[in-house]
């Protein structure tokens, strides 16, 4: 089964099969002038238009009944620049193909998500990040990118040149254009040590600032109906190389962590009752392992227990009173969770909308698996984000709209303002952004 979301009859999906659209037609450019003149074709047919990926967002984002636009064409390394370490791609191009060329050339992204099927330019136009002290999201890496506005001009962006539209499209939404290339800063590839163990909830919590303080990389994930935790390092290490046995990997990362996973969410789908008793057996299965390997083979692992997905970034400082909450909120509810809660974090950064954008962030992601009922779990989930301002994900599931936007976000009027003048005939628009951006 593919990674990506599929189209059949004309129908388009997303990968969580939670989305699906109708478009009048589908354009696969495969190059930059061949994406303009859709986009002027569009204008003249009155249709809007939205560029997709590979449907990783749980949101309607990039749903329209206009025309569809797929880079699957639009992909790979444009230039390498080794004196100002950058690397330039077609928005196209899938991140672990990306991960994969830049290795081969020395090179690396200083940090990425744990996913990598999604393109670059749907990655960063919807905020994806990993966890990191100091290093931000993969759009705060961005150095420049190529944007393709309402009227089919290619606006070329960075800090110097159309900076204020560079401020705000390297989170853009998909709401300010359509992203053709990327340039990203690169460093010479470096070895992680990754260091992985089971802590309890208790410890994590009371040592969250101190575990965050010494790692450059910390994350956690918690097991509902359980106070047990399974925790992350990644530090950067002289090495020398001592990746994950092949068996071992297999092991743990295919069979435990997606085969038995599976299975586990099936019972639980079929037998509610049992979710508690899995979960106490699943946060126990995972011994703890370290490995010291290239940045993506740590940063990355495969995802094959398809999920719904919401994600909150709250103030850094708010995170484990939040997250004490929602385990009091899960324990009391009598909902049955069985996929583990997520806890990363991201330094401030200066996006207009980043989910963190002008504060030292925390992100508490809840999950359920694909076709189970998850609108009980995400309402109360929401509610208790939302009371310590909390900015959704722009790709995951959320009901926020731009009145709330605008109360969380200082610099929300800067891009509404930018789109008005980039867009002013909402090209680009469709319903998630109308909602979400206003009309």
């Amino acid at each position: 089964m593919s990674t990506a979301a599929s189209a059949k009859n004309g129908t388009w999906r997303n990968w969580g099969g939670n989305v699906s659209a109708r478009p009048a037609r589908e354009v696969t450019p495969a190059s930059v002038d061949e994406l303009t003149a859709a986009v002027r074709k569009a204008a003249e047919d009155g249709l809007k238009v939205k560029a997709v990926g590979t449907g990783h967002s749980f949101t309607s984002i990039a749903a329209t009944d206009g025309v569809l636009i797929r880079p699957q064409l639009l992909t790979g390394i444009r230039n390498i620049d080794r004196d100002a370490m950058t690397v330039t791609v077609e928005a196209g191009t899938p991140l672990k193909r990306l991960n994969m060329a830049l290795a081969r050339e020395g090179l690396s992204l200083t940090n990425m998500g744990d996913i990598m099927e999604q393109t670059v330019s749907g990655a960063t136009s919807t905020g994806t990040h990993g966890t990191g002290r100091e290093s931000g999201s993969i759009a705060a890496q961005i150095r420049g990118l190529e944007l393709v506005t309402a009227d089919g001009s290619v606006l070329s962006c960075s800090e110097k040149e159309n900076p204020e539209v560079f401020a705000a499209a390297r989170i853009g939404l998909g709401a300010l254009g359509i992203v053709t290339a990327i340039t990203f800063a690169v460093e010479p590839i470096f070895l992680l040590t990754a260091r992985e163990e089971p802590m309890s909830f208790d410890r994590v919590a009371r040592d969250f600032d101190e575990l965050w303080a010494e790692n450059e990389h910390f994350e956690f994930y918690w097991f509902p109906h359980t106070g047990s935790t399974n925790t992350k390092r990644n530090n950067r290490s002289a090495g020398p190389e001592k990746p994950v046995p092949q068996l071992q990997g297999w092991f743990e990362d295919e069979f435990l962590s997606n085969g038995v996973f599976q299975v586990a969410q099936w019972v639980g789908r079929a037998a509610p009752g049992t979710i508690p008793s899995i979960a106490r057996i699943s946060s126990k299965a995972l011994s703890a392992r370290t490995y010291t390997d290239i940045p993506y083979k740590v940063f990355t692992s495969p995802r094959r227990v398809r999920f719904v997905e919401m994600e909150y970034a709250v103030p850094r400082e708010a995170v484990i009173e939040t997250l004490r909450e929602l385990k009091t909120m899960v324990d009391r509810s009598g909902l049955r969770v069985s996929f583990p809660v997520e806890v990363r974090t991201a330094p401030s950064d200066d996006i207009t909308l980043s989910t963190a954008s002008g504060r030292d962030s925390a992100y508490i992601a809840v999950h359920m698996v694909r076709g189970t009922p998850y609108q009980a779990y995400f309402t109360a989930a929401e509610r208790i984000f939302t009371a310590h301002e909390g900015r959704p994900h722009w790709g995951k599931i959320h009901t926020r709209d731009a009145e709330y936007f605008a109360g969380v976000y200082p610099r929300f009027g800067e891009f509404t303002a930018l789109r008005d003048r980039l867009d002013p005939d909402r090209r680009f628009q469709n319903d998630y952004l109308r909602r979400v951006l206003g009309a």
